[in-house]
């Protein structure tokens, strides 16, 4: 398939699915999502990590996100980072989420999305791309909860065509040799379509686990730190 086709495609099922999620009731969706908080929270991945980076939810057709930021919240052992679009080249980076005091306090962003501040208690909010997620002489693996528009069986991810994440994974990795980043999405069961439905390219990242309200499904052999 070409790439002119392969971006038409992805831009059919984006708006299928966008007619899909409209059409769930917000108690539906509130009913899956605390299915799947459930799911990841069992997980032992979630409960052994000690940094997580987890999407702050919009109000509506997504999983929402409010009950798992509130158990890693309350976790003195993790810490929780968060997207953060406020760089001058337009790019995403994880910042560091500290209490449910400052998780109050932030404004309204895009898409009704609490948006972090660039300052907690007049400091300047630790990043994830920097090098302070360090364990001795060990880089801390960092678990990501993300978001999407599709997903399929084999792992596949369908985002919402900005390449955010793919992009600073691959920044993530590459700036200081750190291993890529375990890759959790979160999806409501109508997001779920069959297998080699969501098409890739070359630089779309594959995620490591699909938590839904019925399964979790995870890449073949994987490893978890």
């Amino acid at each position: 398939m070409s790439i002119t086709a392969l971006q038409s495609t992805k831009k059919a099922l984006r708006r299928s699915m966008a007619k899909t999620l409209r059409d769930l009731t917000q108690s539906e969706v509130q009913s899956q999502s605390e299915a799947i908080v459930a799911k990841v929270v069992a997980l032992p991945a979630f409960k052994h990590a000690k940094t997580i980076s987890c999407y702050l939810s919009m109000p509506t057709a997504e999983v929402q996100t409010g009950a798992l930021v509130a158990n890693i919240l309350a976790d003195s052992g993790k810490k929780l980072f968060v997207p953060s679009l406020t760089s001058k080249e337009g790019q995403m980076d994880f910042v560091r989420l500290y209490d449910k005091e400052d998780l109050r306090t932030l404004p309204a962003g895009l898409w009704g999305i609490p948006e972090p501040t660039a300052e907690w208690k007049s400091e300047k909010r630790q990043s994830a791309s920097k090098p302070h997620l360090r364990e001795g002489n060990r880089i801390r693996p960092l678990h990501h909860l993300l978001a999407g528009v599709a997903f399929d069986s084999s792992l596949s991810r369908l985002g919402h065509g900005k390449g955010y994440y793919d992009h600073f994974i691959s920044s993530y990795v590459d700036a200081a040799k750190r291993p890529r980043p375990l890759l959790v999405a979160l999806s409501l069961q109508q997001q779920m379509v069959e297998a080699g439905q969501v098409p890739m390219t070359d630089h779309d990242e594959k995620v490591d686990v699909i938590a839904t309200p019925k399964d979790i499904i995870t890449r073949e052999n994987l490893v978890i730190e």
